[in-house]
């Protein structure tokens, strides 16, 4: 047989020999990582509500799963838990856009400071931050109080990001709501968990996958201004989007909205070889896999997906060798929480409740 570019390459590189000819427990897209992750590395998250899932096998696993923004002393666990102190690494909530992280970073170190500072909720009167509405479950009394829970929570995510040494972030969504006079992007849009909705003040957007790319790489390099020598692991979220707001069918939205973070991640990985790329839409979505991995809802990962997902993580950020209990407690650990899905918070999932 003549030989041609394809002839020497590995198995790796052939759907037949990577992926048809192995059973769908055996696949396995990571080829190598740029660094690993050491139990005592302080690991923070943000993201999508997928990022949740990776937290918790952090938790359950013995790493160090980094809570900057701790509970006031003396709350008790079962109150900081109903209060989202261990959702994320700092209570920002879900972070759906790369717009939403830069902007966070930006407001943090005030370099941002945006023209909307409260919301009231219309059903009991209480205020809420409009960058995160759910995160306070009740709400605030006061504006004075809402405030300075705020500047307690900017300075936890300044601190965050100076100390932390891993930064696992998940792409989420493109689709957003702005404040018109300023830009400033939006958790939730307006009337879903606080404010009320006015195409005069607030206005969607979806953005491209260069905005996408633009926006996580200038937040990067605000990062990295503080903190140069964190380890960065990008991921998009197998989790399909709860609704659109585009004229189309949610199908061809949710297509829409993975090919673009999915490309947008190639993207940041091929301009910058020290950002690691986690394949976790990839493994759910590979077509043997999707009837496994994904719950009757059709939209979130079930427990096997989870625990799959987890096992490929451990498997090539860490060292498995001094590691192995670890992964084995993802196996049973995470795969009950996944299956509760009780600390599984997606603030959007507000949408088709409000």
């Amino acid at each position: 047989m003549a030989e041609n570019p394809y002839s020497s390459l590995p198995d790796h590189r052939f759907w037949r020999k990577a992926v048809t000819s192995l059973p769908p427990f055996a696949l396995d897209p990571i080829i190598r990582t740029p660094f690993k992750i050491s139990p005592q590395d302080k690991v923070a998250t943000g993201g999508s509500c997928f990022a949740q899932e990776i937290a918790m096998g952090l938790q359950a696993s013995g790493f160090h799963y980094y809570l900057a923004e701790q509970p006031p002393a003396g709350m008790s666990a079962n109150e900081a838990l109903r209060r989202n102190y261990s959702m994320y690494s700092c209570r920002y909530g879900n972070l759906y856009t790369t717009a939403q992280l830069l902007q966070l970073i930006e407001r943090a170190y005030g370099r941002f400071t945006p023209q909307l500072d409260h919301w009231n909720r219309p059903e009991d009167g209480r205020f809420v931050d409009p960058f995160r509405p759910r995160i306070e479950p009740d709400g605030y009394a006061t504006i004075d109080e809402m405030r300075a829970d705020r500047e307690r929570h900017l300075a936890a995510v300044r601190h965050m990001f100076e100390t932390m040494d891993v930064f696992v972030f998940t792409f989420g969504h493109t689709e957003t709501w702005r404040h018109k006079p300023d830009g400033a992007i939006l958790q939730l849009a307006p009337g879903v968990a606080g404010g009320v909705w006015d195409p005069g003040v607030y206005e969607f957007y979806n953005m491209t996958v260069s905005e996408v790319v633009r926006d996580f790489m200038a937040a990067v390099d605000r990062i990295r201004e503080v903190n140069p020598k964190v380890h960065i692991v990008l991921s998009v979220s197998p989790v399909g989007i709860i609704a659109t707001y585009e004229d189309r069918h949610v199908i061809e939205s949710n297509c829409a909205v993975k090919a673009i973070l999915r490309a947008a991640a190639d993207e940041v990985v091929r301009a910058r070889p020290n950002i690691a790329y986690l394949p976790s839409y990839d493994l759910a979505t590979v077509s043997p896999n999707v009837p496994m991995f994904y719950r009757e809802d059709t939209r979130r990962i079930n427990p096997y997906g989870v625990d799959r997902a987890m096992r490929v993580f451990f498997e090539h950020f860490t060292d498995r060798r001094k590691e192995q209990d670890a992964v084995k407690a993802v196996k049973i650990d995470v795969a009950a929480e996944a299956e509760s899905n009780s600390r599984v918070v997606c603030d959007e999932e507000a949408i088709e409740s409000a």
